[in-house]
């Protein structure tokens, strides 16, 4: 359990808060690229860690996330013209550049130098890997992007996608991190019982369905390793939390396979909308070959499997319509009753409440996991505010990390014998 005042501090991330000015520090999904592609094109709304924005591609394609309120009576420039290098407020015609700097305010006297002294709040960005990245913390500590594998291979050996999560980000985070979890939630009905004819990880993780965890802190965060007896050795399947909200889901290992070298691998970015609500970031990346065309429709950001979402980006199957619950695939099909990986995980999490009470629950050995990331997230925050600043921020190559499954005998650490089948550098 967590008591309920660091509750709050791990849940709340507006300005000010101490979770919110950790995540400030580094680079966080913003939007997909393809969403600002046009110049002069329309404004995009976004609201990230409680406060609302807006974008835009200016004239000569420089892209710009800027407060979305006119400093002047506060009108919201989502409605806005966006023309001749700079958005214009439709209310009184005030326009600012890319920089949030007032160069134009129609509405005083043509003399008046009112305007030189106008600059609203402009945050920077960058484009990698098909996204539109922000900083939102002090400039004078701006970090370099962090080196993900997926955001430097070519377009075609990665896929990335969003949708809204109607809970706060740490529980969602929690639910990527949560190894044993797939022993239940994910199953069919016929993998509940262990098969003679399966092989790989179906039949590791159907045999053992009490994984063991072991944490070790890193650099970027924590490799998570969870193990499975399996004869005279152990199946590992490695999670990487990568600060602030990045989890790698490990990658299903080959039925021939001792791991999981030839396998792509999947991961997300939890990045916090407000306290209850969070953009849910999800990449698939094939390092050693391209994706064919149907692994390609697989991952559609509209309708592959972390999908379907509508033009905004919402679930179709949400909470309003029980994430669309069978209870006769419930009885015979799968554990959940549930259509879809994404969509089971979504709605245990959702179910918690917008912001879960982690005051009232009872945990367990295969939630370690979660208690070390609870605790590494609010030693980082509490060190931030005693002004120490994460090493993870300003080091981008820690980033170049996968997620793995394995086969080790088990006197051989996960750590090391998964050294080279963890590194992307």
């Amino acid at each position: 359990m967590l008591n309920k005042e660091d509750n709050e501090l791990l849940t709340r991330v507006g300005p000010g808060t101490v979770m919110g000015t950790l995540l400030r520090r580094f680079w966080l999904p913003a939007l997909l690229e393809e969403e600002l592609k046009e110049k002069d094109g329309a404004p995009v709304r976004l609201r990230l860690l409680g406060e609302d924005l807006v974008a835009f591609c200016d004239s000569d394609g420089k892209l710009a996330i800027l407060d979305a309120y006119c400093p002047h009576r506060r009108a919201h420039l989502y409605f806005g013209r966006n023309e001749e290098c700079g958005i214009r407020c439709v209310y009184h015609g005030w326009k600012f550049d890319v920089s949030g700097q007032c160069v134009d305010m129609p509405s005083e006297p043509p003399e008046s130098e009112f305007k030189a002294r106008i600059q609203t709040t402009s945050y920077p960005v960058a484009t990698l890997g098909g996204v539109v990245w922000i900083y939102m913390g002090p400039s004078d500590l701006k970090p370099e992007l962090p080196d993900f594998e997926w955001a430097r291979v070519s377009a075609a050996r990665t896929v990335m996608t969003k949708r809204v999560q109607q809970c706060n980000w740490a529980q969602a985070v929690e639910g990527g991190i949560d190894s044993s979890h797939i022993s239940y939630l994910h199953r069919n009905l016929v993998d509940l019982k262990p098969q003679k004819s399966a092989t790989g990880h179906r039949k590791y993780s159907s045999q053992d369905r009490s994984p063991v965890f072991t944490i070790k802190e890193t650099d970027y965060g924590l490799l998570i390793g969870a193990s499975r007896k399996t004869g005279d050795e152990l199946y590992w399947r490695l999670t990487q939390f990568l600060v602030p909200c990045w989890t790698m889901i490990p990658p299903i290992i080959g039925d021939q396979d001792r791991d999981s070298s030839k396998e792509g691998y999947a991961g997300h970015a939890w990045v916090p909308i407000d306290d209850e609500n969070t953009w849910t970031w999800s990449f698939n990346c094939s390092p050693h070959k391209d994706f064919t065309k149907t692994e390609r429709e697989r991952f559609d950001p509209h309708t592959g499997m972390w999908g379907p979402v509508d033009d905004t980006y919402r679930p179709q199957w949400n909470m309003a319509n029980d994430y669309g619950l069978d209870r006769d695939m419930q009885k015979n099909v799968n554990y959940s009753g549930i259509k879809g990986i994404p969509n089971q995980d979504v709605a245990v999490q959702e179910s918690m409440g917008r912001i879960a009470d982690r005051s009232k629950e009872m945990l367990g050995t295969s939630d370690k996991a979660i208690i070390a990331y609870r605790q590494h997230l609010l030693d980082m925050a509490s060190a931030l505010a005693r002004g120490q600043e994460p090493k993870a921020a300003s080091d981008g190559a820690c980033y170049s990390v996968r997620s793995a499954s394995l086969l080790l005998e088990k006197d051989v650490p996960f750590d090391e014998g998964a050294k080279v089948l963890i590194s992307a550098k």
